[in-house]
């Protein structure tokens, strides 16, 4: 799939999550003049970081990880030497949850569809998981159900699966790695510590 063909697919679901009136957060949505956040960054990235569900600041850009939180992720890019343009960032639920509230899981099931599909259009080497919700939704997409604990034991693993196509695709080897979420480690030294630590392991895939 060359980039004008990516770029095409990526539009095609903004438009969709856009206009979707049965997704469970549109009409908070509409109420509060936010915006969705699709996901930005590059088509063609080898490392797709998923998050879980947009922040105030995110809903009022359309922008992921623009917040405080953003900040700490730039900061954990920039220690590991990766661009921020040359990976792709989304979370699984892309708009904001009321209160910035856990999402639940009947808002997990009505988005993931999309993000699925990005998925499949990125075809990403590694998917680096954002916070719990995006660990265990990802970690049973792919078939790593046995190897699920709490994020405080296996956050900075990596873990092998194969990474077909939910339209068939070729399949194709994929490293999942769960991370904290940067927002947890804005109040917490030890936490911040450890992301720093667990992000050099991205330094081999982004080569």
């Amino acid at each position: 799939m060359n980039k004008e063909e990516k770029g095409k697919l990526m539009r095609k679901i903004e438009k969709e999550i856009l206009n979707n009136k049965k997704l469970p957060l549109y009409k908070d949505r509409i109420k509060n003049k936010n915006f969705p956040v699709i996901g930005e960054g590059s088509h063609s990235a080898k490392i797709m970081f998923i998050g879980e569900a947009p922040g105030k600041n995110e809903a009022a850009t359309g922008r992921p990880f623009c917040g405080a939180s953003g900040k700490f992720l730039d900061e954990l890019l920039a220690h590991v030497g990766i661009k921020r343009e040359d990976v792709y960032i989304t979370n699984i639920v892309k708009d904001r949850p009321p209160g910035n509230r856990d999402p639940l899981p009947e808002e997990i099931e009505s988005y993931s569809r999309y993000l699925d599909r990005q998925i499949d259009i990125i075809r990403p080497k590694v998917i680096a998981t954002l916070g719990r919700f995006s660990m265990v939704y990802i970690m049973k997409k792919f078939g790593l159900d046995d190897k699920l604990d709490l994020i405080s034991k296996i956050h900075g693993k990596v873990f092998s699966a194969e990474g077909g196509s939910a339209s068939g695709g070729e399949a194709r080897e994929i490293k999942i790695i769960p991370f904290y979420h940067p927002a947890v480690a804005i109040y917490n030294a030890l936490t911040k510590d450890e992301l720093k630590k667990d992000f050099a392991i991205l330094k081999k895939f982004s080569k």
